[in-house]
């Protein structure tokens, strides 16, 4: 497996570049952001670890241009920027997974495993489910080409369920990837936010599955 490394920091690079190597990768490191977008273009990677803060060119800059590309090299971005709405940032701008500085060697191990086993399939820089479009780039929504304004929960909702048209969702699954873990939610929570997300994209839009859940219409 080869990795791209694209970090400016000297010695993290470098302690990367060793566990890495290590682990049985083949490791090729750049320190700014054309240089790693340049790599991305023209190299074969398995995989790139790509710093957020780099010279000429920002991570999210780097990961937007080879997504706009239809590149679709998996991504784990690294940051000590940790607010969520730089993470937001982060994965809306097309990277695949994002870890704050300082991190665990071991977690990074577990997530570039991951994204490793699940490849890099091609996928739409916007989601697309009927007349529905979702752009996570722009954090736009139309139906019917009209606008549709959501709220930051609605948005999270909806970009959930289109990953996952005609799917039955369930409340569970819901709460455990578009609410926050660590802050204790109401059961009903989904429930109601359902109900303010069905008048703004259509009632016939997202059904109920009586005992299971819920599934968004094709």
């Amino acid at each position: 497996m080869r990795l791209l490394v694209v970090e400016d920091e000297t010695r993290l690079a470098a302690s990367l570049r060793r566990g890495l190597q290590a682990e049985g990768f083949v490791v090729d490191v750049e320190s700014t952001g054309p240089g790693g977008l340049d790599a991305a273009r023209h190299g074969d990677y398995d995989a790139m670890i790509l710093d957020v803060m780099l010279p000429g060119l920002s991570g999210y800059e780097v990961v937007r241009r080879l997504r706009a590309e239809e590149r679709w090299l998996p991504v784990l971005m690294l940051s000590a920027k940790d607010g969520e709405y730089d993470q937001a940032d982060g994965l809306d701008c097309g990277a695949d997974d994002y870890l704050t500085k300082p991190f665990s060697y071991v977690v990074l191990l577990a997530r570039l495993r991951a994204l490793l086993r699940r490849g890099a399939p091609e996928r739409p820089a916007v989601l697309a489910v009927g007349d529905l479009r979702l752009d996570p780039a722009r954090r736009r929504v139309t139906r019917a080409d009209a606008e549709v304004a959501l709220t930051t929960r609605e948005y999270a909702l909806l970009d959930y369920l289109m990953r996952r048209p005609g799917e039955v969702v369930s409340k569970t699954e819901l709460l455990d990837h578009v609410w926050d873990a660590s802050v204790e939610t109401a059961p009903n929570a989904v429930e109601v936010y359902v109900g303010y997300l069905r008048r703004k994209i259509g009632r016939d839009r997202l059904e109920t599955v009586r005992g299971a859940g819920y599934r968004l219409a094709t």
